[in-house]
């Protein structure tokens, strides 16, 4: 268990007891009332979501089958086959199936990536570069740069584009990337339809057993919401609790301090994802691995903001299963295979090297039980919704292949069956709709793609030219997807 640390320590750019106090008195709050950006930046997803309207395809694709290298829950295949029919993945298998037509892909099959941590609203900012190093979240929330940079901005997109919109252009983002599943969104956003990557802390698989808070509570401000996620953990109905916890620099006051009250108010338990933990040391993680909390990780953020990052290798060897998020791209990385890099190079300068294999992992089947959707996602076995990948093949290694992808290597994503994002030339023939006005020709990284955006059918999804025109006319700077 943690003890208190005093008041004095972990001084570093900003002052610490103005930061104390800050947290104490509620970090979403000003003397005049909530503003909108810290209303959305807080909002989380506490309480369960109305179901989303069931909407059918227009046009179901036809089975087909993928060939290439397989990632399968038992190891990697040099050669195997991928079939897909009705949503799932219908068989795996080493001999070539005569019942479908088969795509060679010369490629890396693998299940669609699990990005667990992140602000999707807010991913149509540039990169924001820190002027210097902040002890902890409530200090770079409340400077000038930041404000200028991205709060004003946001608070400007709030009121001219409709609330769809920053989510769409963030889950393109994340498509094409190879990524079919992120947290963070907003409820507000998608839940009056179906979002076009899985948003797993919202509805997924037929109910809402997720739930997101950005900020503790502080004082009575928070407490019933907290309370009642705590409620539902204890009763079974929420099996994945994402909370942003102690995100500073280890020997913060302020992060010790919120690490305490975390404990206190009975936060630690099986279901909670602890997203940064960049300041809990090496026995406040091991506390954590007791109570059987996960940890997802963002380590360009943490390096960025805070010039260190959580002890990763630490959690690790304390049996956390510990998972990977992006952040945002204001200080995050500009991709969920960016961040396996950096999160590579990190585990292996804190004496904590990992396998290929198990980096891997962290985006797939480990993300997936952390996500708890372990019986749905992150593995590319028979029954499974078909959640695929395929990269380009670059290297001997299938794990090794991934590890050293970038967004440019992606040539197909599926999401329960449906092909979103693939080579212009294999889009005709594994899609079930080969033109509409949700379908866009795209040029990525110099390679023609194929975007759907409307593949679950409804005539309120917007196309990514019609998202990209209303962020660009509202604010001019919007960073590039393809960059």
């Amino acid at each position: 268990m943690a003890s208190t640390v005093s008041r004095s320590a972990g001084r570093h750019a900003t002052g610490t007891k103005s930061d104390l106090e800050h947290w104490e008195s509620g970090p979403s709050r000003t003397r005049r009332g909530r503003d909108p950006f810290d209303t959305a930046y807080a909002r989380g997803i506490t309480e369960e979501l109305p179901e989303p309207a069931v909407r059918s395809r227009a046009l179901p694709p036809a089975p087909f089958a993928l060939h290439g290298a397989v990632i399968t829950p038992d190891g990697a295949w040099s050669s195997g086959y991928v079939t897909v029919a009705d949503g799932v993945i219908a068989r795996v298998s080493r001999r070539r199936p005569t019942d479908v037509p088969v795509q060679e892909t010369d490629g890396v099959l693998l299940p669609g990536l699990l990005d667990l941590h992140g602000h999707p609203e807010f991913n149509v900012f540039a990169a924001w570069e820190p002027p210097r190093l902040y002890d902890n979240r409530y200090a770079w929330r409340r400077s000038t740069p930041y404000q200028q940079l991205v709060r004003d901005p946001q608070n400007r997109l709030l009121t001219q584009v409709p609330p769809k919109t920053q989510t769409r252009y963030a889950e393109v983002r994340a498509l094409v990337g190879g990524v079919t599943g992120i947290q963070g969104a907003s409820g507000a956003s998608t839940s009056t339809s179906e979002p076009l990557v899985r948003n797993v802390d919202q509805w997924a698989f037929g109910a809402h057993r997720a739930r997101s808070m950005v900020d503790l509570p502080s004082g009575s401000f928070g407490l019933p919401t907290f309370q009642r996620v705590m409620e539902r953990i204890a009763a079974g109905d929420v099996t994945a609790f994402y909370l942003h916890l102690s995100e500073g620099r280890r020997g913060d006051a302020v992060s010790a301090k919120e690490f305490q009250h975390f404990l206190d108010l009975g936060g630690a338990t099986p279901a909670t994802n602890v997203i940064h933990g960049s300041a809990l040391t090496a026995d406040d993680l091991r506390t954590l691995a007791g109570a059987g909390c996960r940890l997802v990780w963002s380590p360009q953020s943490n390096l960025r903001l805070y010039g260190e990052t959580t002890l990763a290798g630490e959690a690790l060897a304390a049996g956390m299963p510990v998972a990977l998020g992006a952040d945002w791209l204001p200080s995050g990385s500009t991709s969920l295979l960016a961040e396996m890099k950096v999160a590579r190079r990190e585990l292996a300068q804190q004496g904590h090297p990992v396998p290929a294999a198990d980096l891997v992992a962290m985006v797939t089947s480990v993300a997936a039980r952390v996500a708890g959707l372990d019986e749905h996602l992150g593995a590319v076995a028979e029954g499974r919704p078909a959640d695929l990948v395929v990269l380009e093949r670059h290297h001997a290694d299938p794990y090794e292949n991934v590890c050293l992808a970038d967004p440019s290597w992606v040539e197909l994503v599926c999401i329960g069956g449906d092909v979103t994002y693939a080579r212009a030339d294999w889009f005709a023939s594994l899609s079930g709709a080969a033109e509409g006005t949700t379908i866009e020709d795209l040029v990525a990284w110099g390679k023609p793609m194929r975007l759907d955006t409307g593949f679950q059918g409804g005539a309120d999804v917007p196309s990514l030219s019609t998202v990209r025109g209303l962020l660009t006319d509202a604010y001019p700077a919007v960073g590039p997807i393809f960059a």
